[in-house]
C-alpha cells in the first residue's frame, strides 16, 4: 500500500499539477492538506473517474483536508475530538484540519490525515491555539495506540522537529514551526510510541518538504522539513519505505509542499 501525504495548496489553483501527479504516481492513497474548498466544491468527478474513493472535510477558502484511496474507506470521521466549544460533537472548532478513515487492504489501517495550525504570529492567541490543538492531537494519539491496529497520523504539521529539518534553522528560531514549544509538543506525541517514518530511513540534514515561493527557497534548496508519518507501532512493523518526492516542486504551478510517502505491507 503507497500512501502520500500532500499539501497541494489549493485544489482548484492547482488541479493540472494535482492530476497530473496522480495519473503518474499513482498512490493507492492520497492524503491531501489545504483543499481550500468547500466539500459541495471539492472536484470529486475528476479522482472518482480515476478510480478513487473520496472523503473530504472542507471550508471555503482556507484550510480543508481530504484522503482520495483506491481501496475502499470506512469508519470516516471528520474534526478532531476534544473542541471545546464547537457547535456539534468531534468538530475541530471552525476550521477544517482532520480526517480520518480505514483504508482495507490486505491488512485494514486507520488513515489520520491532519493539517496542523501554523501559529504565526508567535506568541499570540494562534500560536495557543496550535500548542492546544497539539494538546488534543497527542489525546488522540493515545487512543490510537490503545485501539493496538495500523494506525497512522499524517500530514503538514507545520512542526520542524529539529535543525537538521531546516537549511538554515537560525532563520526559523522565533518562528512557531520551531519554537521549542512546538517541537516539544511533538515530540511529546512521538514518545508515546510512534515511529517518524522518515528518520528510520534517512537520519542526515538537507531533506526538506517545503520550500517557500519568496526570495527563491527552491532554487536555493533553502527547504525546511515540516511533513511528517507517525506510525503506531502495529504500522511501523508494516513499513517498508519511506521517501520525499522533492522534484515535484521544480514542475509548473507547483505547491509549495512535496508529496512525501510511504510504502506499507498492507
Amino acid at each position: 500500500m503507497k500512501i502520500a501525504t500532500f499539501n497541494i495548496n489549493g485544489v482548484k489553483a492547482r488541479i493540472g499539477a494535482l492530476t497530473d501527479w496522480i495519473d503518474e504516481a499513482q498512490p493507492d492513497v492520497a492524503i491531501l492538506q489545504e483543499i481550500k474548498s468547500v466539500d459541495d466544491g471539492f472536484p470529486r468527478d475528476i479522482f472518482e473517474d480515476k478510480g478513487y474513493n473520496v472523503e473530504t472535510h472542507g471550508q471555503k477558502g482556507f484550510n480543508g483536508v481530504a484522503i482520495l484511496s483506491k481501496l475502499p474507506l470506512e469508519d470516516v470521521t471528520r474534526g478532531l475530538p476534544g473542541a471545546k466549544g464547537a457547535g456539534r460533537e468531534g468538530a475541530d472548532d471552525e476550521e477544517a484540519r482532520y480526517i480520518e478513515a480505514t483504508v482495507v487492504g490486505d491488512k485494514a489501517v486507520r488513515i489520520c490525515g491532519l493539517y496542523l495550525p501554523n501559529g504565526n504570529p508567535a506568541p499570540g492567541p494562534k500560536y495557543d491555539y496550535k500548542l492546544l490543538w497539539m494538546e488534543r492531537l497527542y489525546d488522540r494519539a493515545q487512543e490510537l495506540l490503545a485501539s493496538e491496529q495500523p494506525a497512522l497520523m499524517a500530514g503538514d504539521y507545520n512542526v520542524i522537529p529539529q535543525a537538521e529539518d531546516a537549511a538554515r534553522p537560525d532563520a526559523w528560531r522565533d518562528d512557531a514551526l520551531f519554537r521549542p514549544e512546538s517541537r516539544a509538543a511533538f515530540r511529546r506525541i512521538q514518545n508515546l510510541g510512534f515511529t517518524e517514518a522518515f528518520r528510520t530511513r534517512e537520519a542526515g540534514a538537507g531533506h526538506y518538504s517545503f520550500w517557500d515561493y519568496q526570495a527563491g527557497a527552491w532554487d536555493k534548496n533553502d527547504g525546511i522539513r515540516i511533513d511528517h508519518f507517525l506510525l503506531t507501532p502495529q504500522c511501523a512493523d508494516l513499513l517498508n519505505s519511506c521517501w520525499i518526492e522533492a522534484e515535484v516542486r521544480g514542475r509548473e504551478k507547483p505547491s509549495d509542499h512535496v508529496p512525501v510517502w510511504v510504502d506499507l505491507a498492507a
